[in-house]
């Protein structure tokens, strides 16, 4: 077993009551530290305090001690062996101190991950967590940080990736498009706090394709269009938290099937990867917690 401890600390020319009021919203509905969309909210099973099971992304652990407004410490759940915890530290009337640390000890496989990938990432969470209280507490970053080449390469690999699903009931315009469907499949991903909710937003999922929009409502746009051997539309649903790249096929004599035989086997890869893309664009495109609390 290797012991890592990784420990990351900033100076905010604010007073720690101030600062300690935003560290109390960590893992809520409006919280304005966590660096969403950019990376997976922290969430919890519970309002903040000690037992509350949760996590981000695939890190997962419980709230081991709470002293609102200064500590909050976390451990390490589903196998692992260790800790991480945040504290706030009053510096004089309008300063303080913000620091991180994690503890932990792992097994030589993922100590090599550690040291190859997720350090990197780490660090970098942690430093925009850390802008984020500057950004709401004293209106300004003195210096954000920059992902590295590396953090943007493991970003995108660990991005998520679309699910397949039944092709959604609210998604009427698909449903509507034709009288008879000989093809529909769908893929859904979750929407992260701070992304577009409007469905203009999500046109361009199609990158590389300039198909027209044919129909479009509050929450769901359709795009298509006819040919001789096939019609085709693309629905775009964005709804109780998701989004969703449906697809609609009628075909139309035995070129149509023949044509079609062909394209749906590569169909599903290029509706994930383009869905994929577009979600992750948006994410780093939005405005983080911190803006949009400070807007807030």
């Amino acid at each position: 077993m290797r012991t890592v401890r990784d420990v990351h600390t900033r100076t905010v020319h604010a007073p720690a009551d101030t600062v300690g009021a935003l560290l109390d919203r960590l893992g809520g509905a409006d919280d304005p530290l966590f660096p969403t969309p950019v990376w997976p909210p922290m969430r919890f099973d519970r309002p903040l305090g000690v037992g509350a099971d949760g996590g981000h992304g695939f890190i997962r652990y419980r709230v081991a001690a709470y002293e609102p407004g200064r500590r909050i410490r976390f451990d390490f759940t589903g196998g692992e062996d260790g800790w991480h915890e945040i504290t706030v530290r009053p510096l004089g009337p309008d300063s303080c101190r913000v620091e991180h640390v994690l503890h932990s000890r792992l097994r030589p496989a993922k100590a090599a991950v550690w040291s190859l990938a997720l350090r990197a990432v780490h660090g970098t969470v942690v430093a925009e967590i850390f802008d984020n209280i500057e950004r709401v507490a004293t209106g300004r970053v003195a210096a954000p940080v920059r992902r590295s080449p590396r953090v943007r390469l493991f970003h995108r690999l660990l991005w998520d990736r679309p699910r397949a699903v039944e092709l959604p009931a609210a998604a009427r315009l698909a449903h509507r498009a034709f009288p008879r469907t000989d093809f529909q499949d769908a893929w859904q991903m979750d929407l992260l706090p701070g992304m577009p909710q409007e469905p203009a937003a999500w046109e361009g999922v199609l990158r590389g394709a300039s198909f027209p929009v044919v129909g479009r409502t509050d929450t769901e746009i359709l795009l298509g269009e006819d040919a001789r051997h096939l019609d085709f539309r693309a629905s775009v649903l964005v709804a109780d938290g998701r989004v969703t790249l449906g697809t609609v096929v009628r075909l139309h004599r035995t070129a149509g099937r023949l044509y079609f035989a062909l394209v749906r086997r590569v169909h599903p890869f290029m509706a994930r990867l383009m869905l994929r893309r577009l979600h992750r664009r948006l994410a780093l495109a939005a405005p983080t917690a911190g803006e949009r609390a400070a807007v807030g």
